[in-house]
């Protein structure tokens, strides 16, 4: 699986909080979960195009 996220962009997100190493793995996954979830919404709706009401 491909990184979905940048660990630079979460790292500063969270200001000044410590973030775990194994956190940018988790994280990457739920994200990669989500986008899982919206293809098969766009696909159940006969569209190619993933669209934010998919999330």
């Amino acid at each position: 699986m491909a990184d979905l996220i940048v660990k630079a962009a979460v790292k500063e997100a969270l200001d000044d909080k410590n973030v775990a190493s194994d956190f940018y793995e988790a994280l990457d996954e739920e994200v990669d979960e989500l986008l899982e979830d919206a293809a098969r919404r766009a696909e159940a709706n006969d569209r190619k195009t993933v669209q934010p009401r998919d999330l």
